[in-house]
């Protein structure tokens, strides 16, 4: 009976690489899904609410004015511009908002490097009002390839994971 030798094989060795780019933007895993903003969103509407019931809300009660909640009402139309320059602010100095911040999410330009004041304005001004009173679009960045919402595709943004960024930028 003979007996078989074995012969040395190389086990195949797999090292890291960082996922390729695309031409446009990151790599499909680094954009942030429809549920994550959806809860870093809530979180948002929490710190507005807060801020709004810290400092409009007792300044309406010891003056007995009227809180009526429309947009065309004084109280209504501060309780919008604080929810609006909330975003605004938060978005343009940090990329993040609180909401964002605690899910380790975060909006980039896919054009420059940074966010501009004219991008910031028209897509957390204009267009997160558009989108707070029609709530349907939100739904549209669950369907986008990147995961973009309306505000995202029309200003060329994207919302992406904080964690895979830093990744790279270790690896490299």
């Amino acid at each position: 009976m003979e007996q078989e030798t074995l012969q040395h094989t190389e086990r195949p060795v797999f090292k890291y690489e960082p996922p390729k780019e695309e031409q446009n933007g990151f790599p499909s895993q680094y954009y942030a899904g429809f549920w994550i903003r959806f809860m870093a969103y809530l979180v948002d509407l929490l710190a507005t609410t807060a801020v709004t019931a810290i400092i409009i809300s007792p300044i309406f009660r010891l003056a007995d004015w009227q809180m009526d909640g429309s947009f065309f009402a004084i109280y209504g139309a501060l309780v919008t511009l604080v929810f609006l320059a909330y975003f605004i602010v938060m978005t343009k100095f940090w990329g993040q908002t609180l909401g964002k911040m605690i899910f380790g999410i975060r909006v980039v330009s896919l054009k420059t490097e940074t966010l501009t004041w004219g991008t910031v304005l028209f897509r957390e001004g204009a267009l997160r009002f558009v989108t707070s009173v029609v709530w349907g679009l939100y739904v549209v960045c669950a369907f986008t390839p990147k995961k973009q919402g309306i505000a995202d595709l029309l200003e060329s943004t994207a919302v992406v994971h904080e964690g895979y960024l830093k990744l790279d930028k270790d690896w490299k």
